[in-house]
């Protein structure tokens, strides 16, 4: 079982000189897990993604902001006539979550939607509990403008946790080093410093400092701290990351992989 980080910037792409270290692209990580190739979210790191499997990959979106689905358009897959790929959407209807990307995806906006790519896109909704292959997966709410969905996947004792635009301080810090204990890995949003944490309250992101307390409480193994700011550059991440001065406390590198 191993993650790799296509893409763990928030908001938008970017592409400075001085993004080069933690990239630019948005949200995008391929859990590998026996057969199974599982996507977490389809921000622009999708486009770097592989495209040939055994089994058609999963997409699980955490939510439906363009930052986590603007990679769909543009993944090379979609456009293989009769290669199919799995997109699991958190809304209540299957039929809501193709009107939301419908919405995006479609003239004016874009040119065609995303059923009519010449590739197979299966669309399904998350439950609570659900499983893809040998992968359990376990969702809870998070708190974020719109709502988001925060993830725990499972696989032969191994874990991680997925908890990207959530703010836990208004979602519950317990509930979420609950969901989280003893995880291998968890991802957590950090986007925002302390001093701009509180100006920002109620925006559905969260701080590094905030990520080390789950750490703390859940016991989780690892903590890879992601969708870092846009206008973040890597010496300010650098310069976190080297106050925190914790081996398995780092900020996700785009094209880096995590072995569980």
């Amino acid at each position: 079982m191993n993650l790799t980080v296509l893409g763990t910037r928030g908001s938008i792409p970017i592409g400075r000189p001085d993004s080069m270290i933690f990239g630019g692209q948005t949200s995008c990580y391929m859990l590998r897990a026996g057969e199974e190739t599982i996507f977490l979210d389809g921000g622009s790191g999708l486009i770097n993604a592989p495209t040939r499997f055994d089994k058609p990959p999963s997409i699980l979106l955490s939510h439906f902001h363009l930052d986590h689905v603007i990679g769909l358009a543009m993944y090379p897959r979609l456009l293989e006539k009769g290669s199919e790929t799995i997109l699991y959407c958190p809304s209540l209807t299957l039929s809501g979550a193709r009107e939301i990307l419908d919405g995006v995806f479609s003239p004016p906006l874009w040119p065609l939607s995303l059923t009519e790519y010449t590739g197979t896109l299966t669309m399904r909704t998350m439950s609570r509990r659900f499983r893809i292959g040998d992968v359990s997966v376990e969702t809870r709410a998070g708190f974020h403008p719109g709502g988001a969905v925060v993830m725990r996947l499972e696989y032969e004792g191994r874990s991680l946790v997925y908890a990207t635009d959530c703010e836990p301080d208004l979602m519950g810090m317990a509930a979420l080093a609950a969901f989280s204990k003893d995880t291998d890995l968890l991802l957590f949003d950090a986007q925002y410093t302390e001093n701009e944490y509180g100006k920002r309250i109620g925006f559905g992101h969260a701080t590094a400092a905030i990520g080390l307390k789950i750490l703390e409480c859940s016991g989780a193994r690892q903590l890879r701290l992601i969708h870092h700011d846009p206008q973040r550059t890597d010496a300010e991440l650098l310069a976190i990351e080297k106050q925190i001065g914790r081996e398995n406390i780092r900020f996700a590198r785009e094209g880096e992989t995590i072995c569980l």
